[in-house]
C-alpha cells in the first residue's frame, strides 16, 4: 500500500536495462523525470518510453564509451543524435532529461559536456 509508485518502479526497471543502476540516480531526480514524462504523456507514458528515457539519462551519465560497451553502438549513436536533435529544438523531453542530467551534476563524463557544448548557465 505504501510501497514504490508504478511510475518510479518502472523507470527503476528501466534504467537497469540501460546498465545504470537506480541507486546511482537520487531520488529526487527519479521522481522529476517521472514528472517530465507525465507532462510529455498526460494520459499515460506507454511502457517504452521508460526505456527510452532511460537509455537517453544513462548516456548522459556514463558517457559514450561505458554506455556503448553496455548497450552497444546503435544505441550510443542514437543516444548521441537524441542530443544533437534536443540542443536544436531546445523545449523537448530529450532536451530537459538532458538538462537535468546537467544540472543535477549527475554527468560524469566531461566528453559529454565538451562534445555538446552543454552548460548549466
Amino acid at each position: 500500500m505504501f510501497g514504490r509508485s508504478g511510475d518510479l518502479r518502472e523507470l527503476d526497471n528501466a534504467l537497469r536495462g540501460a546498465d545504470l543502476h537506480p541507486a546511482l540516480v537520487p531520488e529526487g531526480v527519479k521522481l522529476t523525470i517521472v514528472n517530465l514524462m507525465k507532462d510529455h504523456w498526460p494520459d499515460e507514458p506507454p511502457p517504452e518510453a521508460y526505456r527510452s528515457v532511460a537509455q537517453l539519462f544513462g548516456y548522459c551519465i556514463a558517457g559514450p564509451q561505458t554506455f556503448e560497451q553496455a548497450n552497444g553502438p546503435e544505441r550510443r549513436l542514437d543516444a548521441e543524435r537524441r542530443i544533437e536533435a534536443a540542443l536544436e529544438t531546445g523545449d523537448s523531453l530529450d532536451a530537459q532529461i538532458v538538462l537535468m542530467a546537467l544540472h543535477g551534476k549527475l554527468i560524469s563524463s566531461a566528453e559529454v559536456v565538451e562534445r555538446f557544448g552543454l552548460s548549466a548557465d
